[in-house]
């Protein structure tokens, strides 16, 4: 969902500590395998990402859940130093912050289990959430992650040709995700929010 900026550091390959010292505070800029990328967030985007949020925090409230929507945190894998994704919407279970040792000081989670759902709004580099982060979601334990390609942008083999507005949804099953894709009027089947009632054509094309 981004465009890689080599000029934001003099190196090919930052650090965690580099990056988190020069950007961790910009929630603009997120980082991986040591590459710096600028999230460039369209109108357009954000007014799909504002949609998605909102619809998620009456469902949360509907069913009582002790869960609440992050949209500006930073998720930091344990196990991959030189990776920190800014998902745009996640969904965090208050029950396991307490297990997060920045929480309390910083909006940083660590831990594939405060998060029981999260998206993606894909805009310039489309790779990274069709393959990089669909890998590193479901090696961290996430039941379910939103691909929303508003634009069509992603490359044939994942959503189709010719390609159109399409929204993947992977629920984690045995480890792997699977995927159901949704269009036009397909109604949006969430197996974490079964009562959600969004269409596809609702998300991609958001005006709120």
């Amino acid at each position: 969902m981004t465009l890689a900026l080599d000029q934001l550091s003099s190196n090919p390959l930052i650090s965690w500590d580099t990056f988190w010292a020069e950007y961790g505070e910009d929630s603009r800029y997120e980082l991986i395998d040591g590459e710096v990328f600028d999230l460039e967030p369209t109108g357009q985007h954000e007014q799909v990402v504002a949609l998605i949020a909102a619809k998620l925090c009456v469902q949360i409230e509907q069913l009582g859940l002790p869960w609440f929507v992050l949209q500006q945190g930073i998720l930091w894998p344990m196990e991959q130093g030189m990776t920190a994704f800014r998902p745009d919407v996640a969904v965090v279970d208050r029950r396991e912050l307490g297990n997060e040792p920045f929480w309390a000081s910083q909006s940083l989670l660590m831990l594939g289990s405060s998060l029981p759902w999260v998206a993606e709004v894909v805009s310039s580099n489309w790779q990274n959430d069709y393959a990089r982060k669909l890998e590193d979601y479901a090696t961290l334990g996430i039941p379910e992650y939103w691909i929303v390609d508003y634009a069509g942008l992603g490359g044939t083999r994942h959503i189709g040709r010719p390609k159109q507005p399409t929204l993947s949804v992977c629920h984690l099953v045995e480890g792997d995700y699977e995927i159901e894709q949704f269009r036009g009027n397909d109604r949006v089947i969430s197996p974490t929010f079964p009562g959600l009632a969004v269409t596809a054509a609702e998300v991609l094309g958001a005006r709120v």
